[in-house]
């Protein structure tokens, strides 16, 4: 079964909580996605690296306050709201997707987890109300069109050393597609936080809004 070490390597101040919860994700996400496919099959294996750590890239960038609420878009199993949510107990998730299939693999996740700060919904973007801290997602379409959606869901007053706005994973070269959305941004290279060859041109796009 493969195993959470290499979260434990690159997060050395978790919780004993903490390190069962990430342990569990694996037999959890193995038994859910026999039933209902949210994580490529050929892919489970390495659940820790190209899902769970991939997520904990944001972590890297901005650590999120007690008491912040983030919005994850496009969720479909979880990521990246769930790992975020097991690192920062104290910050409020609402993880949203349009598939109904994919928020009920996420709910039972996160009850296995005894996961506390995540509410799941099954709704498109454009519908959601409400304001929060930063607004996370890992590469459900083009920025342009995922700053449509959410741009006017930002909390004005921010509490970070960031300002709120979007913490986007992404990958490969975003030249054209950043220039698409004229407005001022910050990439991340995960290369900088990760030594494996999966990150090697995967990123974080901040935009603050």
């Amino acid at each position: 079964m493969p195993s959470a070490d290499i979260i434990f390597q690159y997060f050395p101040d978790l919780t004993e909580k903490q390190k069962t919860q990430f342990t569990k994700l694996f037999p959890l996400y193995q038994e859910w996605n026999e039933k209902i496919n949210v994580v490529s099959r050929k892919d489970i294996d390495n659940l820790y690296v190209n899902h769970v750590l991939h997520s904990l890239g944001i972590a890297k960038v901005n650590t999120f306050k007690p008491g912040a609420s983030v919005l994850d878009v496009g969720t479909g199993g979880g990521f990246p709201g769930i790992p975020l949510a097991i690192l920062f107990p104290e910050t409020q998730f609402h993880l949203v997707d349009s598939i109904g299939k994919k928020i009920t693999v996420v709910n039972a996740v996160a009850e296995g987890l005894g996961l506390k700060n995540v509410k799941a919904e099954q709704i498109r973007a454009e519908q959601i109300k409400g304001e929060y801290d930063f607004i996370v997602s890992r590469a459900v379409t083009r920025l342009k069109e995922f700053y449509g959606w959410i741009n006017k869901k930002v909390k004005k007053q921010s509490v970070h050393d960031l300002y709120n706005g979007i913490l986007y994973l992404k990958g490969g070269d975003l030249e054209e597609e950043l220039g698409e959305l004229h407005r001022s941004y910050q990439l991340f290279e995960l290369p900088d936080y990760f030594k494996e060859e999966f990150f090697e041109t995967k990123k974080v796009v901040y935009v603050p809004l």
